[in-house]
């Protein structure tokens, strides 16, 4: 039998008294339950905190997490004020945006980003958002549970976060979760994960890859996109990074593969391209004949249901935001992007070439922001030793999986002289 109980609770001044004759509470979701007690960047940040507070006098240089450290495009900020003046007046104020995107973003990022590289994809395939985190987030929604679930590692953690709060696995046990179809980034395969042994339903990659800076050629994404189509599989294919890619011979997008409008969904993001980090636009683009299956085996709309999901949960992304955004599409913007892009490469070329002439093996840094460090030892003791040693903050690879133990990465977002400042003091430390 159910005691009555009775509990007080101080309201302002008032003192109120509820009695139940049964037991009522409010239950959470106890996938929640299971995540590891915080986010890894959350952890770093308390780290650097600590440290900063015993060390006020130390200027800490941040090789960590991937923000930008650049100002906008001149050409974004222009059209910023632009659209700005236009919302102050009432004859050209905008009130609700289309929650899909205006079309003059939607149009520009259709011909610049696919279709002038042979990708065919139409300007109403395209949904504009406000990160790429939030759409690799959110769109394991639209997928059944008991699907089977093939993440990558080292990963960004965002990806596997997301599916244990939707219950596809079970707890966390020896470094990984119950349920899940690992596939492991290793010096023997380049960091670019083997094809599944298994069977499996919705596969996660990200090229150039964040952590690992791993780049991937285009015969080897062939093998994934008829993987996916001899599987009735689906690729969530995150191409944040794709701007940082010099080589010509690399794809810059899945659809760049014959096959893979049918089976993959691909995530682009302003943030690294043209330093949105602060002012938010993103992108997904979900071809209208990609394709998944319901519980009767019947064929589904993926594009039909995201865009049902992203009207019904998103409210879109402001009119001055998506008017900076277009403005990159312009020759200016494209000039003064490619710039931002160069300079971080710059940093990043500066960083593999003096961890490598300390003698660690480093892969990335080449088409990619991210340097991937072989140090072999335990990943939050090195990153202990760079912070309290020369004040550098680095990400501890193990953050992204157990495959990151003995790795950490460096960040080239941040300014040349800095970065040059950041090497002196790792030398020293290392010395």
């Amino acid at each position: 039998m159910i005691e009555p109980i009775s509990k007080r609770f101080e309201a302002g001044s008032i003192d109120i008294q509820i009695i139940h004759s049964e037991v009522a509470m409010i239950r959470i979701n106890d996938h929640f339950l299971k995540l590891k007690s915080s986010y890894l960047f959350a952890d770093i940040a308390r780290k650097v905190k600590a440290f900063q507070e015993k060390n006020p006098q130390m200027e800490i240089l941040r090789l960590g997490i991937g923000d930008v450290t650049q100002a906008l495009p001149p050409v974004c900020v222009d059209a910023f004020h632009e659209a700005v003046a236009e919302m102050g007046r009432k004859e050209s104020f905008k009130g609700y945006g289309p929650e899909q995107g205006y079309p003059f973003l939607r149009e520009a990022i259709a011909a610049n980003d696919f279709q002038a590289r042979g990708a065919q994809i139409d300007a109403g395939e395209i949904f504009i958002s406000d990160g790429a985190k939030c759409d690799t987030g959110n769109i394991q929604e639209i997928f059944a549970q008991d699907i089977t679930v093939a993440m990558p590692d080292p990963v960004y953690p965002v990806y596997l976060d997301t599916n244990v709060m939707a219950g596809r696995t079970g707890h966390f046990q020896g470094g990984r979760y119950q349920g899940v179809v690992y596939l492991e980034g290793n010096p023997k395969n380049g960091f670019i994960p083997d094809l599944p042994d298994q069977p499996v339903d919705l596969i996660y990659l990200c090229f150039p890859n964040n952590p690992t800076g791993a780049t991937i050629d285009k015969a080897q994404l062939q093998q994934w996109v008829d993987y996916a189509h001899e599987q009735r599989a689906l690729i969530l294919f995150d191409a944040a990074y794709e701007a940082f890619i010099r080589d010509d011979h690399l794809p810059r997008s899945i659809y760049e593969i014959p096959g893979a409008h049918q089976v993959a969904i691909e995530f682009r993001s302003f943030s690294k391209t043209a330093g949105f980090t602060g002012t938010r636009c993103a992108f997904t683009v979900v071809p209208k004949v990609c394709r998944a299956w319901d519980s009767e085996g019947e064929v589904v709309s993926v594009h039909e249901l995201w865009s049902r999901r992203h009207s019904t949960k998103f409210n879109g992304v402001s009119y001055p935001v998506q008017r900076a955004a277009a403005a990159i599409y312009s020759e200016q913007g494209k000039s003064q992007s490619r710039a931002l892009i160069d300079g971080y490469l710059r940093c990043a070329a500066l960083i593999r070439r003096e961890m490598t002439a300390l003698g660690y093996d480093c892969i990335g840094g080449e088409n990619s922001p991210y340097i991937w460090m072989q140090t072999g030892d335990d990943a939050w003791r090195f990153f202990d030793l760079l912070l309290q040693k020369a004040g550098v903050v680095c990400t501890p690879g193990v953050g992204f999986g157990k495959c990151g133990e003995g790795y950490e990465r460096l960040s080239a977002f941040n300014d040349y002289e800095n970065v040059k400042m950041a090497m002196s003091r790792i030398r020293k430390a290392l010395a």
